[in-house]
C-alpha cells in the first residue's frame, strides 16, 4: 500500500512513518520543509519525501498516486491560526481517502473524556479547541475518518490498542492518556483496513481511540 503521512515531521508522525515503513508499506512523508526533514530523521534516507505546505494550496503536492492519507498535523507554538483548517481542505480538495487525527474533547468529541478531562482541554488547548473542530467536520465533510486521540504522551506500543466509535466510548473517571506510538498505530491500522469508514459507506465517522494498560 502507498501510504503518504502529513506532518511527517512532527511526533506522531515520525513513528507513523516507521510503523508504516516497518509493515512494509511505501511511505510518502509530506513535509513543510524537506531537507530539514532528510537531516534530522533517519527514516528520510528509505521513504519519498515531499513538499507539503498546507497554507500554500496552488504548491500543495498531487496525491493521486497514493491509496491513503493519514493527517497527524498539529498546532506547533510557531504556527499562527488556522493550519488544521488549511490542511484539511488540502487534504479534502485531493480526493484521496483520508485518516484524519484528532483530539479527544474537540468537535463532536466534547465532553467524551469526562468532566475533569474537559475542563483540562479548555485551560490548556483554549482557543485551539474551535480551530480542531472546524478541521475535524472539513475531513469528515470530505469522508475522512477521523481519529480522537486522548492526552499523548511517550511510551511503548499498547499490545491492547483499538478503536471504537464515539457513541460507544466510555466515559472515564480519569484522564484518559494513551502513548504517540499507539496512536500512530491505530492510525495506521485505519489506513490499512478502512473499517470504520467503511461503515458508512464512505461518509466520514468520528472514532475514538481507546487503549487498555499495557
Amino acid at each position: 500500500m502507498r501510504i503518504a503521512v502529513l506532518g511527517a515531521s512532527g511526533r506522531v508522525g515520525r513513528l507513523l512513518v516507521d510503523q508504516a515503513g516497518g509493515r512494509g508499506h511505501q511511505v510518502v512523508a509530506l513535509v513543510r520543509e524537506p531537507d530539514r526533514f532528510a537531516a534530522s530523521s533517519p527514516a528520510a534516507q528509505k521513504v519519498e519525501v515531499r513538499r507539503a505546505d498546507v497554507t500554500d494550496p496552488r504548491t500543495f503536492p498531487d496525491l493521486g498516486d497514493l491509496d491513503v492519507v493519514v493527517s497527524t498535523l498539529g498546532i506547533r507554538k510557531a504556527d499562527g491560526p488556522g493550519v488544521l483548517v488549511a490542511g484539511a481542505r488540502a487534504l479534502a480538495a485531493t480526493g484521496v481517502r483520508t485518516v484524519w487525527l484528532g483530539a479527544l474533547g474537540s468537535g463532536g468529541s466534547t465532553g467524551a473524556g469526562g468532566v475533569f478531562y474537559q475542563t483540562v482541554m479548555r485551560m490548556f488547548v483554549g482557543a485551539e479547541l474551535a480551530e480542531k473542530a472546524e478541521a475535524d467536520a472539513i475531513a469528515m465533510r470530505a469522508g475522512a475518518t477521523v481519529v480522537h486521540a486522548p492526552d499523548l504522551g511517550n511510551g511503548p506500543l499498547s499490545p491492547r490498542r483499538g478503536a471504537v466509535r464515539l457513541a460507544d466510548y466510555p466515559r472515564p473517571l480519569m484522564i484518559p492518556r494513551i502513548s504517540r506510538a499507539t496512536a500512530a498505530a491505530v492510525l495506521l491500522d485505519e489506513a490499512e483496513t478502512g473499517r470504520h469508514g467503511a461503515q458508512l459507506g464512505g461518509h466520514g465517522a468520528e472514532i475514538v481511540v481507546a487503549v487498555g494498560k499495557a
